[in-house]
C-alpha cells in the first residue's frame, strides 16, 4: 500500500483514549465504579507531594493582597468593562456561586476546593460570565502565586467587594486547598439537559421537601432556584417555598435566607439585554481560540450593559454599588407588576417610580432604567414568614447588616470546617454553633495506665472497636464535619441513631464515663483509645504484637454546643464496614459503601483492608454473622480474604438479599454473606486487592495496613495532627 494512501489518518484512536465521553467501562454500565475513591489522585496535582498550602498561605502578605483586591474592584478593563465602573457585583456572584453549591446532606459542593474552575460547574447556565470574573482575578493570582489558592481568592473576592461597597464584614479565613481535576463523581442530578423541568427531581414539584436527596438546587445547572419562578412560571408564594427548602438544604434558616437574599441583591444587577439563544458554547464546549471563555455573545460584544446571563435585566436598587437599605426601600415601597426582559425572561418591575429613584444604566449614567425584582425577591414580600423577618430588618438596619454579614460568613465558610482550621488575621474568634465547637481536651494523663483500665473493664473487643468506629465514621472530608473529637456520640441526636445501637452504646459509655472521672481522660479520647486496645488485643491473639498510634487531646462537647438539626444529615443510613442497612434502598449497598468511604477520605485499598478487619473482629451491627468468614472471630487475621477467594467454596443466592457460602464437596453452608461482602470477590479491582491480603506472605502486611487505615479514620478530624491528613 502506498504511503500516500495513509495521509490524513488520525495517528491515535480518535474518541478512544482521548475523548472524555468514552470509557472502556461503557460496555458495562451497571459495573461498580470505584473512580470516586481516587478522583483526586496525586498525579493530577502539579504542586508535588512536599507542597503544603496551609503552611504556605501563612507566609502571605495579607495586607498587600487585600489592598490589591480593593484596587481591582474599580479598575475597569476594556476587554470586560465593569458595571458602573465597579466589579463588586460580579465578584460577589462568583464567590456566591462557588460557595452556594454546598449542600448539608453530604457536605459536598461549596467553595472550599476551587472547583468552579472545572466542569461541570464552570459551564453551568447559572454561571454565565463567571469565567470573566476568574480571569479578572488572574493577575492577582499570578502575583501572589502559591501563597494563595484559587479557592481562597475566589471567596475573598466577594468579601472584599462587600467591604469596598460599605459593609462591615464578619471576617475571613484562608486555608482552602485547590483541587486540580473535575469532581466528576459528585452527583448533581440525573437530568441529561441543562435546566430540565424541576419536576424531574421532585416526587411532587408542589411539595419542595420531596426533592431528591442529596440535591439542593431546583434544576440542573442552577445554584438555588429559578429566578423566574417554579419551572419559569412566576408565583412568589410557590417560589418562596422552594427558596425555603433549597436554603434549608444548604444549612440556612429563614432569617439567614432572607438576609442573604436582601443583602445579595442590594448590590449589582441581572443581565439580560439581548438574545440568550445567540450565546455561543459554554467554556467546556468552546473551541481552543476562546482560551477558556464561553458564552460568546454577538450582541454589541455582549459586554457590561449588553451582557446576557440569567436573562433577567436590571438592578435591584437605586445605588447598586453601595451596601445600603435600598433593597427594602424599593421592594416594600412600591407595587410591582410582571414584565418581560429584552431576553424574554419574566421579571417584576415597579408600576410607578420617580425617575430619580431609578438606577442609572450600567454603562451610560445619562440613562435610567426601572429596577427589577425576581420571583424570589417578591417572595420576601409576599411570604408571611419572610415578610415578618424583612420588616424586622427594616426597623433595625444595624441588625440587618450584622445578620447579613454573619450569614455571608457562614455561606462562604460552611465547608471550611471547625474554627481550628481558620488562618489569617481576620479570622473571627467568636464560637459559632454551626462550626461544631469542641473544647480543648486534656493531655495530662497516663495513656498506658488508662489503656490498662480499659482492658480490665470487661468490655469486649467488638464493643470497644464498634464504639470507636461509630464515633469516628461520621467524619466527612467534604465539609470537615463529624468525627470522634467532641464525643458527640454521647449526645442527641447521635446517641439515639439506630446505626449506633443505642443499648450497646449506653452500656459502653457508662464504663468510659466512669474511667474519665478516674483518669482525667476525655470520653472522646477513651472511645478512640478503647478501639486501640481492642485492636491490639485482637492482633496479639493472631500472633502479631502491634501498637496502634494514639494522640490524646480530644475534647468532650456539651449539649449546648450541638446544633441538633444540622447533625441529622450525618446519620448513617448504611454502614458497609459494619454490614448494616437501615432499610432497603434503590441505591445498591456497595454504592453506598463507596459514598461513605469517599466522604471519610479512604482509598479503595484502605476501604478493602478495613472491611476485612472489621468482619473478623466481630463488629457487625447487631452481632450479625454475615461476612464473618472465620472460625477465629476476635482475632485480627486475614481470614476474610482467604476464605472469600478460596475456590473450595461456592456462592449461592438465598432469600432477602443474603448469600450462602457452601462447601463445594459437601454442599454444607459454611457462612452467610451480604452484597457488600461478595463485591470484594466479584469486582475485578476489589478482588485484586482482596487477593493481595489473602496471600500467605501478606498476613503481617494485612495487620499493619489495617492499623494504618484505622488510625487515619480515628484521626481524620484531628486538624492539629497534620501528619494524619496526608
Amino acid at each position: 500500500m502506498g504511503e500516500h494512501q495513509n495521509m490524513g489518518k488520525c495517528p491515535v484512536m480518535h474518541g478512544g483514549e482521548t475523548a472524555a465521553g468514552h470509557s472502556v467501562m461503557d460496555w458495562w454500565p451497571e459495573a461498580l465504579n470505584l473512580d470516586i475513591l481516587h478522583q483526586h489522585d496525586r498525579k493530577t496535582n502539579p504542586m508535588g507531594e512536599d507542597f503544603d498550602y496551609r503552611e504556605e498561605v501563612k507566609k502571605l502578605d495579607f495586607d498587600a493582597l487585600k489592598k490589591d483586591m480593593h484596587a481591582l474592584m474599580t479598575e475597569s478593563q476594556a476587554w470586560w468593562p465593569a458595571d458602573w465602573g465597579h466589579y463588586g457585583g460580579l465578584m460577589i456572584r462568583m464567590s456566591w456561586h462557588a460557595a452556594g453549591t454546598y449542600r448539608i446532606a453530604d457536605g459536598r459542593g461549596g467553595g472550599g476546593t476551587g472547583n468552579q474552575r472545572f466542569a461541570p460547574i464552570n459551564s453551568w447556565p447559572d454561571n454565565v460570565s463567571l469565567d470573566k470574573a476568574r480571569r479578572l482575578l488572574w493577575p492577582i493570582k499570578k502575583k501572589y502565586g502559591n501563597k494563595v489558592s484559587w479557592a481562597d481568592l475566589m471567596i475573598l473576592a466577594g468579601t472584599v467587594a462587600y467591604e469596598n461597597m460599605g459593609l462591615k464584614t464578619f471576617g475571613f479565613s484562608f486555608g482552602r486547598e485547590d483541587i486540580w481535576h473535575p469532581e466528576k463523581d459528585t452527583y448533581w442530578g440525573a437530568e441529561k439537559e441543562w435546566l430540565a423541568p424541576s419536576d424531574e427531581r421532585y416526587g411532587d414539584v408542589d411539595k419542595p421537601d420531596t426533592m431528591e436527596n442529596p440535591l439542593a438546587a431546583v434544576q440542573m445547572g442552577l445554584i438555588y432556584v429559578n429566578p423566574e419562578g417554579v419551572n419559569g412560571k412566576p408565583d412568589p408564594l410557590k417560589t418562596g417555598e422552594q427558596v425555603r427548602e433549597t436554603f434549608a438544604r444548604m444549612a440556612m434558616n429563614d432569617e439567614e435566607t432572607a438576609a442573604l437574599t436582601a443583602g445579595g441583591h442590594t448590590v449589582g444587577k441581572c443581565h439580560g439585554n439581548g438574545d440568550a439563544g445567540a450565546l455561543g458554547p459554554d467554556p467546556e464546549g468552546a473551541d481552543v481560540e476562546e482560551q477558556g471563555f464561553g458564552w460568546k455573545n454577538p450582541n454589541m460584544q455582549g459586554k457590561a450593559a449588553n451582557a446576557v446571563s440569567s436573562g433577567i435585566e436590571g438592578a435591584w436598587t437605586t445605588h447598586p454599588t453601595k451596601f445600603d437599605m435600598g433593597y427594602f426601600d424599593l421592594l416594600f415601597g412600591h407595587e410591582w407588576e410582571l414584565k418581560k426582559s429584552p431576553a424574554g425572561a419574566w421579571q417584576w418591575e415597579p408600576i410607578e417610580m420617580k425617575e430619580e429613584d431609578k438606577p442609572v444604566d450600567a454603562s451610560d449614567p445619562s440613562i435610567r432604567h426601572n429596577p427589577i425584582m425576581t420571583d424570589a425577591d417578591m417572595a420576601m414580600k409576599m411570604d408571611p414568614k419572610y415578610r415578618a423577618i424583612c420588616e424586622k430588618f427594616m426597623a433595625d438596619p444595624a441588625y440587618f447588616q450584622d445578620c447579613f454579614a454573619r450569614a455571608w460568613f457562614k455561606l462562604t465558610h460552611r465547608d471550611l470546617g471547625p474554627k481550628t482550621r481558620y488562618i489569617g488575621p481576620e479570622a473571627p474568634q467568636e464560637d459559632l454553633i454551626w462550626q461544631d465547637p469542641v473544647p480543648a481536651g486534656n493531655t495530662d494523663y497516663c495513656v498506658e495506665a488508662t489503656k490498662k483500665k480499659i482492658a480490665e473493664s470487661g468490655l469486649s473487643i467488638a464493643e470497644m472497636v464498634s464504639t470507636a468506629w461509630d464515633s469516628a465514621r461520621t467524619f466527612r472530608g467534604s465539609d470537615m464535619r463529624g468525627g470522634a473529637n467532641g464525643a458527640h456520640i454521647r449526645l442527641a441526636p447521635q446517641k439515639d441513631w439506630e446505626g449506633n445501637e443505642p443499648q450497646r452504646l449506653d452500656r459502653v459509655l457508662k464504663v468510659y464515663e466512669q474511667l474519665s472521672a478516674e483518669t482525667g481522660a476525655s470520653v472522646a479520647d477513651l472511645i478512640v483509645l478503647g478501639g486501640s486496645v481492642g485492636i491490639e488485643q485482637a492482633a496479639r491473639a493472631a500472633g502479631y504484637d502491634v501498637l496502634v498510634p494514639f494522640n490524646p487531646g480530644r475534647g468532650d462537647a456539651s449539649a449546648e454546643m450541638v446544633d441538633v438539626d444540622s447533625f441529622a444529615p450525618l446519620e448513617p443510613l448504611a454502614d458497609g464496614f459494619r454490614n448494616w442497612l437501615k432499610k432497603d434502598y434503590v441505591v445498591k449497598p456497595e454504592e453506598m459503601l463507596l459514598d461513605r468511604a469517599q466522604l471519610m477520605g479512604l482509598t479503595a485499598p484502605e476501604m478493602t483492608v478495613l472491611i476485612g478487619g472489621m468482619r473478623v473482629l466481630g463488629t457487625n451491627h447487631g452481632g450479625s454473622k454475615h461476612g464473618v468468614f472465620t472460625g477465629r472471630e476476635g482475632q485480627l487475621t486475614n481470614d476474610f480474604f482467604v476464605n472469600l477467594t478460596d475456590m473450595a467454596n461456592a456462592w449461592k443466592s438465598a432469600d432477602n438479599g443474603i448469600y450462602e457460602v457452601r462447601d463445594r464437596k459437601s454442599d454444607q453452608v459454611k457462612w452467610t454473606a451480604s452484597r457488600i461482602d461478595l463485591v470484594f470477590g466479584s469486582n475485578s479491582i476489589l478482588r485484586s486487592y482482596a487477593e493481595v491480603y489473602a496471600q500467605d506472605d501478606n498476613e503481617e502486611k494485612f495487620v499493619k495496613d489495617f492499623v494504618r487505615a484505622w488510625t487515619k479514620v480515628m484521626n481524620a478530624d484531628r486538624f492539629d495532627l497534620e501528619q494524619y491528613q496526608q
